[in-house]
């Protein structure tokens, strides 16, 4: 949108522009911001950033977290949510050096363009492409507690089969696991949804189409249009804020929780993959399984080789294992398949034109840090192309049949995702060259990741919650 100060200058004098907002991704891929005047908004705000202190964002330890943030004038819109007219932008940041600061290879928007840079430099492509899909539940209550003496959970939706008995309730509840495509009178949020769909486009998120997903209280699905690593790891971060915020305007609450609510269907976020060079597809050949070429499926075989420590970080939550379980449409085999949701990697049947010819990697979730999420996928699928990882030769596939119907003894044959985040992030610790390669995730993030994510889980598998109270507590 714009290209220079001055044209953002221009802008905010012309729009009553009061304030000018600074976007900035922590460590888990949550996003913090810090606030100027728009009159305050100069070159030097571009070209020495403003400083602040990086330990508070799990990044850098005490004795060096002074950092800037310089901001990327091109993710430059206005924010619906600010009450005074307020411009935001995310960026980059530096770590504060002589003669000049320098790029601070730690955050998580520079390693999604360090991975594009690398890409470009091995010669395979110059532009990798990801599409989304965003799911969610859309819960009008929630409480929950864990204290010493008190550990609960309470979600509700006006959806939910559950409130069929309840006062004042219209009959049209969706039923168990028989939300897909529902329609109205049944689907209460569908004017959200536009609403959600139409500040979305207006941020420049291109919005593919929006949908009721399967879980009956409330889950709700939004796919976008593609675009390169930063951007939509940029886009994905926006996407999150405006459903949260847009449910809160109407007094509801959004949740991408891999598995809120035991029984029902689990969120995901399938991320399509494209590869282009010099402006074509990479992608397809006519000739060959699904119409995928040589690179697609050595990309294919760089993903499954690393699906369990990819794992780590497209599914960094001990909530994220609840959700990849058999028979509620999860991925739960590493293998790859033509229209099979119960492999990790699905090619779609109906993508059959070069540019449309395409495969999703079904097992991330919305939780994950998108730049990192983005980045490990590249990684991984460059060092199957690189190598020339054939997943066929691997044992990976094709499975072209319903992996969740085979019998005890041949799932044993066929390799499985990690159960746990603790297996997952064992997998990471013995296998991460990939994503090392070409300095694109440093040494010290690794180990900074997987200590901060082994502390998580010991935490919360140490709490005793309400399920382990109704079966133990008479025993």
């Amino acid at each position: 949108m714009f290209q220079s100060v001055q044209e953002i200058q221009d802008f905010c004098q012309s729009s009553g522009v009061q304030m000018v907002d600074f976007k900035t991704v922590d460590l888990t891929g949550r996003w913090h911001h810090i606030t100027i005047p728009a009159a305050r908004f100069t070159e030097d705000t571009v070209r020495y950033g403003i400083g602040f202190d990086g330990s508070n964002f799990g990044y850098a330890s005490v004795e060096k977290s002074d950092m800037v943030f310089v901001p990327d004038i091109a993710t430059a819109c206005m924010d619906p949510f600010a009450a005074v007219p307020t411009l935001s932008m995310t960026g980059d940041v530096q770590i504060i050096d002589q003669p000049e600061n320098r790029r601070f290879g730690q955050y998580a928007r520079s390693v999604t363009e360090r991975a594009e840079e690398y890409m470009r430099e091995t010669g395979v492509a110059d532009q990798m492409v990801v599409g989304p899909e965003f799911e969610f539940y859309l819960f009008d209550s929630v409480r929950f507690e864990s204290a010493p003496h008190h550990a609960s959970f309470r979600v509700n939706s006006l959806e939910a089969e559950w409130n069929t008995g309840e006062e004042g309730g219209s009959g049209y509840h969706i039923r168990h696991h028989d939300g897909y495509h529902a329609a109205l009178p049944q689907d209460l949020t569908f004017d959200l949804r536009n609403e959600i769909c139409r500040m979305m486009e207006d941020w420049g998120v291109k919005v593919k189409y929006h949908h009721h997903e399967v879980g009956g209280p409330g889950q709700l699905e939004i796919e976008v249009e593609p675009e390169s690593l930063t951007e939509m790891a940029d886009k994905t971060l926006i996407t999150k804020y405006i459903i949260r915020n847009v449910a809160a305007r109407h007094q509801q609450t959004a949740s991408f929780m891999p598995k809120p609510i035991y029984g029902e269907a689990g969120s995901g976020m399938h991320v399509h993959i494209w590869l282009w060079k010099d402006g074509k597809p990479l992608f397809y050949d006519k000739k060959g399984y699904s119409q995928l070429s040589d690179t697609a499926l050595y990309f294919i075989g760089g993903l499954l080789r690393h699906a369990a420590s990819l794992c780590a970080i497209t599914n960094p939550s001990t909530n994220s294992f609840k959700r990849l379980i058999p028979g509620f449409e999860a991925p739960v085999t590493i293998g790859y398949a033509t229209a099979n949701r119960s492999s990790i990697i699905r090619i779609p049947a109906y993508a059959t034109t070069p540019a449309q010819k395409r495969f999703a990697l079904r097992n991330p979730a919305a939780p994950c840090n998108p730049y990192y999420a983005y980045a490990a996928i590249l990684m991984a699928g460059l060092d199957g192309i690189l190598n020339k990882i054939d997943p066929h030769a691997n044992g990976w596939g094709p499975y072209d049949f319903n992996l969740f119907t085979l019998s005890d003894e041949e799932k044993k044959r066929i390799q499985g995702l990690p159960k746990s985040l603790g297996e997952a992030l064992d997998a990471l610790e013995a296998d991460h060259a990939y994503l090392t390669a070409g300095g694109v995730f440093p040494e010290e993030l690794i180990h900074n990741w997987i200590r901060l994510k082994r502390a998580e889980e010991e935490e919360i598998s140490r709490i005793p919650t309400p399920a382990e109270f109704q079966r133990y507590y008479a025993l």
